[in-house]
């Protein structure tokens, strides 16, 4: 087959075996990785044809992913950056520093990569078996930077590090940022386990950079790196001190390193959370000895969908992707500081094999409006504990409805929330992609049409 759009490349690559729509009911047969090393080589390793940066983590991935190749970019080295999962458009997980390819060359590599899959075949002691959706997401992009001829390109974990697909390629540099429980049926249901998962994507020899983490991950992290013998840089030894501000303009923050570097920037994805990740890219770009001064006015400028990100202004609307307990915490905290509780409207979803309770109490903490809503069905999510569980916890106080559908719970938001108030959307990146495209499809209606 040849195809001529990239939404057909998307539909054809979704035939395939998609982990990420299946129940959770993964074993270690279905995560593996001699098929993805086998279906590299047969397309020639393009992954071999630039240089590295590995990225894993429970949350922050994408921005710090982002900041990095943004700073390589800003340096004039063609940056290839490869993220999951998308807000609303697949493209957004394959591009140039953020910038979308043009159509034509996704089509052209798309059909290069569908007639090397025609003979391609890989059999083990269970039989024959196809690559998985993940695993043509991961050798499309490779594909689409070699072919472009990036210099770099930084590609983010998918899930957990030891059996994800993108733990075939040998980085030039490791990047682990702050780890929690996710994905605990799959990754391991302790902080020390998940740990260990992520830390397999050190490889012998390469620099690791780590964020802020818990002891015993910290600890798990620096066991692997000693046994590959690879040097090890603490966010939390290199910086002296770390202090941000969410402004209406941005994040106000000052960077002050131990080695008697100081910076102020005024990063326009705010949040104390990107502070923490924009100065683990820095560390990383420092060390690395790919930084300049002039690099920070595009790393500042940079942004990325679903991050903070606002929507409209009256009322105002946000959406943001925030899907484990430290990171909604931080989210919040940030809002709070842009408007009263009384102000805010939550719309909120998320998906199976979260901490519930403790990121409901969260969100209880800080808005009286709260309005659940379906987090795409891309991956399973019950709505229905998830308001039992807010009618647990919640006050008189409080006013908790559940809207399945996004548009509509997008529309009753807007009807109770003031002029002067604020709307954010949190809890699952599949939610604020949901409300952000029922947004978009409102704003359309509403907006006269050109004769």
């Amino acid at each position: 087959m040849a195809i001529t759009k990239f939404d057909q490349m998307i539909t054809f690559m979704e035939t395939f075996t998609n982990l990420e729509k299946q129940p959770n009911n993964y074993t270690t047969r279905t995560y593996r990785l001699d098929r993805m090393k086998l279906l590299l080589a047969h397309l020639g390793n393009p992954e071999r044809t630039f240089k590295k940066i590995h990225l894993a983590g429970s949350k922050g991935k994408g921005s710090t992913a982002s900041y990095l190749a943004t700073g390589l970019t800003a340096l004039g080295l063609k940056t290839g950056l490869f993220v999951s999962p998308h807000l609303c458009d697949y493209r957004e997980r394959f591009t140039l520093a953020g910038r979308f390819f043009e159509e034509s060359f996704l089509v052209e590599v798309g059909n290069h990569l569908i007639a090397s899959l025609a003979n391609f075949t890989f059999t083990d002691e269970w039989g024959p078996t196809t690559p998985t959706t993940f695993e043509l997401f991961c050798a499309y992009a490779y594909l689409l930077f070699s072919r472009s001829g990036c210099q770099w390109a930084v590609i983010e974990t998918g899930l957990g590090g030891r059996l994800d697909a993108t733990n075939t390629i040998i980085s030039d540099a490791v990047v682990l940022c702050p780890v929690e429980l996710e994905h605990t049926k799959i990754l391991g249901d302790s902080l020390e386990k998940i740990a260990y998962e992520k830390s397999k994507i050190i490889k012998e020899g390469v620099p690791v950079f780590i964020g802020y983490q818990e002891e015993v991950v910290m600890k798990t992290f620096l066991s692997e790196a000693g046994e590959r013998h690879a040097p090890t840089y603490r966010l939390d030894e290199a910086l002296h001190s770390l202090s941000s501000s969410t402004t209406a303009n941005g994040e106000a923050v000052t960077y002050r390193w131990r080695d008697g570097h100081e910076e102020t920037l005024l990063l326009s994805m705010r949040s104390h959370v990107q502070a923490q990740n924009s100065a683990l890219a820095l560390l990383t770009l420092r060390t690395l000895g790919l930084y300049r001064p002039e690099i920070l006015g595009p790393f500042a400028m940079n942004t990325i969908p679903g991050r903070f990100q606002q929507l409209s202004a009256k009322p105002a609307i946000y959406v943001d992707g925030a899907h484990t307990l430290h990171s909604l915490a931080a989210l919040l905290s940030s809002f709070s500081d842009l408007y009263p509780m009384d102000k805010i409207t939550v719309i909120y979803g998320a998906l199976e094999d979260k901490d519930h309770r403790s990121m409901i109490k969260t969100v209880l903490t800080y808005t009286h409006q709260i309005i659940i809503s379906r987090p795409g069905t891309y991956k399973k999510s019950d709505l229905t504990t998830l308001k039992r569980i807010f009618d647990e916890l919640s006050g008189v106080q409080h006013s908790v409805v559940l809207i399945e559908d996004n548009a509509a719970a997008l529309a009753h938001a807007m009807a109770i929330t003031a002029s002067d108030g604020a709307i954010l959307v949190c809890g699952s990146f599949y939610l604020a992609g949901g409300i952000k495209e029922a947004f978009e499809a409102q704003r359309s209606e509403r907006e006269p049409q050109l004769a």
